[in-house]
C-alpha cells in the first residue's frame, strides 16, 4: 500500500473511532465550503464588471475591507496567547506590537524611497499571503491529496497567484491604473508616474506571467490526480480543483479592483476569521455546538479595537503622502498603500502559526 492510501485508511479508521472535529467542520464549511460556492455564483456578475466604471470596484474593495478585510487581521496580537501554552497575554501583546511597528513603518518608507519596487514587493508579498492562506483553509478540511510541503508550496504558488497574476493577464488596463494612483501618491509627476511602471505592464511581463500560472496549475491539479490514483480523497481533490477553477474564471472575467475587493471579504479574509476561532478555546466551543453567532460575536469583539488602529493606519498614510488624496483612486491607494503596511507584519504572524501548527511538515493537518 503506498504512503497516501495507508495515510487515508489510518485517518478513516480515526474518524470512524473518535468522530469528526464539530469545530473544524463548521469552520470549515461556513468559512470555506459556503462562500466559495457564493463567489461561484457571482460569475455571471463577474463577467459584466469590467463594463462598469472603476469608481464602482473602489467602492467595492471599501466595502470589503470595512466588513471583514481589515478584521480579519485584528487578532493577530493574541494570536501567540491562544496558539501556545507558554505565552503570557502580556508578551503576546507586546512582540506582535514591536513587529507591526517596525516592519509595517519599514513598509511606508520603502513606498516614500522606491515606491515601484515597494508595489511590486506588495504584489509578491501578497501571493505568497494569500497562497498560504489558502493552504492553511485546505489543512483544516483535511484534504489528503497534499501529503508533502512541496505540494502545499505549490498549491500556495498557484492559490496566491490567481488573484494577483490572473488580472495582471486578463485586464491589464484596470491594474496598471491602480498602479500608477500608487506610484502617484509618491511621486507628484502623473507622466512619471505612468513611465515609472512601464516594466510591470509590458506584453513580455504578462505572457511569462499567464504561461507560469498555466503551467503552476495544470502540475498542481496532475499532482493532486495522482494522489487520487494512489488513494487519496477524490471528493478532496474535486474541490480543491473546482475552487481554483472558481478562481481562474473570477479573475479572468471581472475588473481587478471589484473582483480583489469581493475576493478579500469573501474568501481570504472569512478563511482566516474561521482559522482564528479555532484557536480560540471558547470561540472554537460555540462553533462546534452550532452556535455560530456567538463565535463571530466573539471574534468581533477581540477585532473591534485594532480594526478601528486600521482605519486609523490609512488615515495617517493619507494625510502623509506627498500628493495628497483628492479622488476615489487615492483612496484606493492610500489604503492599499497602509493594507501594505500592515500585511508584512500580518505574513510574520500567521508563518508562525503555520509553523506552530504543522501545516507544512509532511502529512500536517494544521
Amino acid at each position: 500500500m503506498t504512503e497516501t492510501a495507508t495515510r487515508s485508511a489510518t485517518r478513516r479508521r480515526a474518524t470512524a473511532d473518535e468522530g469528526d472535529d464539530p469545530a473544524r467542520s463548521a469552520v470549515d464549511r461556513w468559512f470555506a465550503f459556503y462562500p466559495a460556492l457564493a463567489l461561484a455564483g457571482l460569475l455571471p456578475l463577474a463577467a459584466v464588471t469590467p463594463l462598469f466604471p472603476v469608481e464602482v470596484g473602489v467602492a467595492t474593495f471599501a466595502l470589503g475591507t470595512l466588513v471583514v478585510g481589515m478584521a480579519h487581521g485584528a487578532v493577530d496580537h493574541l494570536v501567540p496567547l491562544r496558539a501556545a501554552t507558554d505565552v503570557s497575554l502580556r508578551r503576546s501583546v507586546a512582540v506582535v506590537s514591536v513587529a507591526y511597528a517596525i516592519l509595517g513603518g519599514a513598509v511606508v518608507a520603502a513606498f516614500f524611497l522606491a515606491p515601484v519596487a515597494a508595489f511590486v514587493g506588495f504584489i509578491a508579498l501578497t501571493w505568497l499571503h494569500w497562497g498560504q492562506g489558502d493552504v492553511a483553509a485546505l489543512t483544516v478540511a483535511d484534504v489528503d491529496h497534499l501529503p508533502t510541503a512541496a505540494e502545499r508550496w505549490l498549491s500556495l504558488v498557484v492559490r496566491g497567484g490567481l488573484p494577483m497574476g490572473v488580472p495582471l493577464v486578463a485586464h491589464p488596463e484596470e491594474y496598471r491604473l491602480v498602479a500608477e494612483w500608487i506610484v502617484g501618491l509618491f511621486v507628484v509627476d502623473a507622466a512619471a508616474a505612468a513611465a515609472a511602471v512601464d516594466p510591470v505592464f509590458v506584453p513580455e511581463t504578462r505572457l511569462a506571467v499567464g504561461a507560469f500560472m498555466t503551467a503552476a496549475t495544470a502540475v498542481s491539479v496532475g499532482l493532486g490526480y495522482r494522489r487520487v490514483r494512489a488513494g487519496a480523497s477524490r471528493r478532496d481533490w474535486l474541490r480543491d480543483a473546482g475552487e481554483v477553477g472558481a478562481l481562474w474564471a473570477w479573475f479572468l472575467l471581472a475588473a481587478p479592483v471589484f473582483a480583489i475587493g469581493v475576493y478579500f471579504a469573501l474568501w481570504h479574509g472569512l478563511r482566516h476569521v474561521g482559522r482564528l476561532i479555532l484557536v480560540d478555546d471558547r470561540a472554537a466551543a460555540a462553533v462546534g455546538d452550532g452556535d455560530l453567532h456567538g463565535a463571530l460575536a466573539r471574534f468581533g469583539r477581540d477585532a473591534a479595537p485594532l480594526t478601528l488602529g486600521g482605519f486609523l493606519v490609512v488615515a495617517a498614510v493619507g494625510l502623509s503622502v506627498p500628493a495628497g488624496v483628492a479622488a476615489p483612486g487615492d483612496l484606493l491607494a492610500v489604503s492599499l498603500v497602509a493594507i501594505a503596511a500592515m500585511t508584512l507584519p500580518h505574513v510574520v504572524v500567521v508563518a508562525w502559526l503555520d509553523r506552530r501548527q504543522g501545516v507544512w511538515r509532511p502529512g500536517g493537518t494544521g
